[in-house]
């Protein structure tokens, strides 16, 4: 047996009493868990009172509410390890794994007969004010809001670096410093193997701002990858001539690394239960804010959009939620052009994005591939593009290794567009959502400094 491990046990009337109590205590002498309270879930079965559980000595919790006392009773105690003794009918998998995220979000594992989660790993290696943008899903928009994010910071003065990690990211942690990236740069890093549209390529394009890529390969349920070099690339860019860091989440898979603030984004888009159930709920509980994407037709109804809000908050009432949509923004002129547009988003949305572009950027769209992320779809796609004298393109998926081989080899000129969020009618303006988390930043990043 190792060292002691302080213990809240989740308890519950379906057992028999003396049934817990002993299992508490074969626990704490086979396991090592040291048990500092029974918090009670429920379940009168096998129990005259309620105080036949507190013949043990131990104080025992009655909660009103399970989960939503938890987090107390987590905040007092500060148990490393929630121990759950219950079972259904009281604790089905569903709250089970609720009760887990509010867990994991306090830095206590939870651990059951036949399985356990850790707190995801945060590494504190960052001396600078920093902020993570995570995300609950691939293509939420999380690349969007972190070049967003530091397009707004570079330009109040507060010279930002960014860590992105992705799926296709570099073997070592890469920076890209290239001022004015463009289809001669995106290529010359194609022929060195790399995938050119890799998310530090698309940060730093939008951004123009220093980025740091690392990857990643698998995603655990709270959202720790299974292998990653995103740590050395934190400690890489901590070192570089910037005031503070943005690191950057890669599908629903959360930087290893402790920052002073986090932004969760979610798309409307998404079910709702793969966003927010399972651990889902542990992105929003380590958020401080909540960037909604896609809040429109055809991507989402007014009354899942409304759903959404409303199973947010009921998880993290602090949380400061923006509802927004994307609209392409060119990263050079393109009126009166003739443009074929190249997409991740669905054909659903093709219309609003031509139109989009006609109206507010002045070109014609000849037509439009929707295939971003189907290299073999793609290439027949953008035959349509014969019309065309430019190709719009997000820097994602096959954009350099398809689209851009495809303009040069077509005599056409390939342009970029960034996705940038716009917040609906009648919510804050962006760059009071970013202060507010920015002084959140420099409010724990002061407290932090002191406390050292």
């Amino acid at each position: 047996m190792g060292e002691n491990i302080p213990t809240l046990f989740l308890v519950d009337g379906e057992h028999h009493p003396a049934t817990t109590l002993d299992a508490l205590r074969e626990l704490e002498d086979r396991e090592g868990f040291e048990p500092l309270a029974l918090y009670f879930i429920g379940g009168t079965e096998k129990m005259k009172d309620l105080t036949e559980l507190a013949s043990g000595g131990l104080e025992v919790i009655y909660p009103d509410d399970p989960l939503q006392d938890l987090a107390g009773v987590l905040r007092r105690l500060g148990p490393r390890l929630v121990a759950d003794l219950s079972d259904l009918p009281v604790l089905g998998p569903a709250l089970r794994m609720r009760l887990a995220a509010v867990a994991l979000a306090h830095g206590a594992a939870y651990r059951g007969g036949d399985f356990e989660f850790h707190p995801p790993r945060r590494e504190k290696v960052l001396s600078k004010p920093s902020c993570a943008v995570i995300g609950t899903g691939k293509r939420c928009g999380k690349t969007a809001v972190s070049a967003e994010m530091a397009r707004y910071l570079d330009g109040s003065g507060r010279t930002p670096v960014v860590v992105a990690m992705g799926r296709g990211g570099p073997p070592r942690p890469y920076l890209v410093e290239e001022k004015g990236i463009g289809e001669e740069f995106l290529l010359s890093e194609l022929a060195k193997g790399l995938h050119a549209a890799s998310d530090h390529y698309e940060d730093a394009l939008v951004s123009g701002v220093l980025t740091v890529g690392s990857r990643r390969c698998g995603g655990g349920m709270a959202g720790e990858p299974f292998v990653t070099n995103c740590v050395e690339a934190a400690v890489l860019a901590d070192s570089l001539p910037a005031r503070v860091v943005i690191t950057e989440g890669s599908g629903s898979s959360i930087p290893p690394v402790a920052t002073d603030a986090v932004v969760c984004v979610i798309s409307a888009a998404q079910d709702l239960e793969e966003a927010l159930g399972f651990l889902g709920s542990y992105r929003l509980l380590i958020s401080d804010g909540v960037i909604i994407t896609m809040a429109e037709e055809p991507f989402a109804s007014p009354l899942k959009i409304q759903e959404l809000s409303e199973r947010i908050k009921r998880i993290n009432g602090d949380i400061v939620v923006l509802k927004t949509i994307f609209r392409p923004h060119p990263l050079q002129p393109i009126r009166d052009r003739r443009a074929f547009l190249v997409s991740t988003a669905p054909e659903e949305a093709g219309t609003l994005l031509q139109d989009y572009l006609e109206d507010e950027e002045g070109c014609t769209v000849v037509g439009r591939s929707h295939s971003l992320s189907d290299r073999e779809r793609l290439e027949e796609e953008l035959q349509g593009a014969a019309g065309a004298d430019i190709v719009l393109t997000e820097l994602k998926a096959a954009a350099v290794d398809v689209v851009t081989r495809f303009a040069r080899a077509n005599g056409k000129e390939v342009a970029f567009f960034h996705n940038q969020p716009v917040p609906l009618p009648g919510e804050t303006v962006l760059e009071k959502f970013f202060e507010c988390i920015w002084d959140k930043v420099v409010e724990r990043s002061c407290r932090a400094m002191k406390e050292s």
